[in-house]
């Protein structure tokens, strides 16, 4: 059985100067991913900087651990009480990222969320090489446990979480939910979004962070099949969907379509599988809290068909 495979045109959309930054860049994003990805991160900034913000209560650096990365930050609607909760996880090749990537990014994903409804936690976590395989998972986990402890006094309400993760943050959401080898299987969480996640830790001559992918799976890359979330998918038991830009990073939009059909033979029916035409690895994220709402709704939909508790 083959995933439920949409392709969204979002351009209609966007604004005039960001449909034209991502034209411009379109297939070439994988040939300087580095340029490109600062290219998307310029053009999104100034729009994010005007977008809606009003009526969000932010508390910044809140520690769940010990480490100095161990910390999230939480957006409260001033009027939440039992609100619907969103946890971001944000990417970096496993070496690299936070999240606040720009003085903008990632804040406009938990901005548009909490402009929702929603409760926004936003995680760091441990980066590698310091913090290996499986250290994303575990610093997800306690992340996890204390949004369930101390969620309510925000606001929100821990019996309706919605876990997304970008990128290696994606891996690790994947990891957290799937491998059972870690313990977790996806507790505390009602739902699942994996947006342009590494699903396959590899080597390829195509891999732009190969370096990183050693850095978290190890050097032993005898190792990295059974590290791999795709290979745990069929332990998943949350709602999942899974979102791919056009022009992604070299496979990892095959291993997403590759995780959704393992799913879907699991399950016996296709996950949620959405396409983003027109998009770039960088701006499936970026674009959240602009004019364009097609992805969010998505989720949203997502969330409240499949995600009851």
């Amino acid at each position: 059985m083959s995933p439920d495979v949409s392709t969204v045109d979002t351009s209609a959309a966007a604004t005039d100067a960001l449909r034209a930054a991502l034209a411009e860049i379109g297939p070439r994003w994988a040939s300087d991913i580095a340029f490109y990805s600062q290219r998307t991160k310029d053009a999104y900034d100034p729009v994010l900087a005007r977008a809606p913000k009003a009526d969000i209560a932010v508390t910044r650096d809140v520690a769940y651990g010990d480490h100095a990365r161990q910390v999230l930050d939480i957006f409260r609607p001033v009027d939440a009480k039992t609100a619907p909760v969103v946890v971001f996880v944000h990417g970096g090749a496993f070496v690299r990222g936070a999240k606040r990537t720009t003085d903008e990014l990632y804040d406009n994903v938990l901005y548009w969320f909490a402009r929702q409804g929603f409760v926004g936690v936003n995680i760091e976590y441990r980066l590698a090489p310091e913090a290996a395989y499986p250290a994303g998972a575990h610093d997800l986990a306690l992340a996890l446990d204390w949004v369930q402890r101390h969620i309510g006094s925000h606001g929100g309400n821990p019996g309706r979480v919605l876990l997304i993760g970008h990128s290696a943050g994606g891996t690790h959401v994947a990891s957290y939910a799937c491998d059972p080898a870690l313990g977790y299987l996806g507790r505390h969480v009602s739902a699942v979004v994996l947006i342009s996640a590494r699903l396959r830790a590899d080597q390829s001559p195509v891999n732009p962070n190969a370096m990183g992918v050693r850095a978290y799976f190890g050097d032993d890359s005898s190792l990295y099949d059974i590290r791999s979330p795709v290979s745990h998918a069929t332990h998943c038991h949350l709602p999942v969907l899974v979102a791919a830009a056009e022009f992604e990073n070299p496979l990892l939009d095959v291993y997403a379509l590759e995780f959704a059909h393992r799913l879907a033979q699991a399950r016996g029916r296709a996950p949620r599988f959405v396409q983003m035409k027109g998009h770039n690895h960088m701006s499936i994220v970026a674009h959240f809290n602009t004019e364009e709402e097609t992805l969010g709704r998505i989720i949203l939909d997502f969330f409240d068909q499949e995600g009851r508790a």
